[in-house]
């Protein structure tokens, strides 16, 4: 992209010495054209300068792209083979050792929760790519969303801190919505995973669902290392990811929050992204 940039100045710096030549020139030979001259060639600049200024936006914004996507790359790669690397370390476990009933079936079951954990990452793949080529066509119906909130939270559960709840949830029950079941609970998983990600060890996360004034608002709030004003925007874009790929340590692909604002407008819904003083951020999500 360097290059294309070098190369690109140097066409312009070539043009521009080429119009103020023949420009001289032709004014040598024809004083009298001078203010012809003078007015073709300021146009002539102008559309010049133009054309160079979003000629060159156009570089800038495939540059940030390539990045974004060798990020993207670096990242599913790394979540692909943490959760694969613990399956297989518990099989081979179980094959090589004899294990009493109950360390197996513990073996087992965080197998099980990295292949719903892959199974997650490979559905918000297809989704993305359902939604952003328009092939995806939200079918919907009317369902308990209390009922899916909840089923995702416990899900979702951390007991890293002894037998303390990582997750807070206050839901209220029997709320009832039409939409894509499927498309919103991906919504529910990315913000509930996106604030268990950049959130400490034992720092609690609270979701709340509620109805107020006749909308139900769903909110996510962590104690996270929280956004940047100028960030909050950014984040919803397509593999957008705070900070460098190679320094994070958060694991994501920059593909959930994008999910989340495209399902969101489909279901006329808002989502905002606020400050949890004094540390971590709140996204809530409103239904009209």
């Amino acid at each position: 992209m360097k290059k294309s940039i070098i190369i690109f100045y140097a066409l312009l710096l070539y043009a521009l010495v080429q119009l103020i030549s023949w420009g001289t020139l032709v004014v040598r030979l024809q004083p009298s054209r001078m203010t012809m001259i003078m007015g073709e060639g300021s146009v002539f600049l102008f559309l010049l300068c133009i054309g160079g200024y979003f000629l060159h936006q156009s570089l800038k914004r495939e540059d940030k792209l390539r990045e974004q996507q060798q990020n993207f790359l670096m990242s599913i790669t790394h979540e692909l083979k943490s959760p694969l690397a613990a399956i297989k370390l518990s099989i081979q476990t179980i094959v090589k050792r004899d294990l009493d009933k109950a360390r197996q079936v513990s073996l087992l079951n965080n197998s099980l929760k990295d292949i719903e954990r892959l199974d997650d990452l490979v559905e918000n793949m297809l989704l993305a790519t359902k939604i952003e080529n328009r092939s995806y066509t939200f079918p919907k119906e009317e369902f308990n969303f209390s009922e899916l909130v909840y089923k995702i939270t416990d899900r979702l559960q951390v007991h890293s801190c002894g037998n303390e709840q990582l997750i807070s949830a206050q839901i209220q029950p029997n709320l009832q919505i039409m939409g894509d079941k499927f498309a919103l609970s991906s919504v529910v998983t990315n913000l509930i995973e996106n604030a268990v990600k950049y959130s400490s060890p034992c720092d609690e996360i609270n979701v709340h669902l509620n109805k107020i004034d006749g909308h139900i608002h769903l909110s996510v709030i962590d104690k996270g290392p929280g956004i940047s004003d100028a960030e909050k925007m950014l984040i919803f874009d397509k593999f957008y990811r705070v900070g460098n790929e190679n320094v994070r340590k958060a694991k994501g692909t920059g593909l959930g929050l994008f999910i989340v604002k495209e399902v969101l407008q489909y279901h006329d819904a808002d989502i905002t992204v606020k400050d949890n003083l004094p540390q971590g951020s709140i996204f809530e999500v409103t239904f009209s």
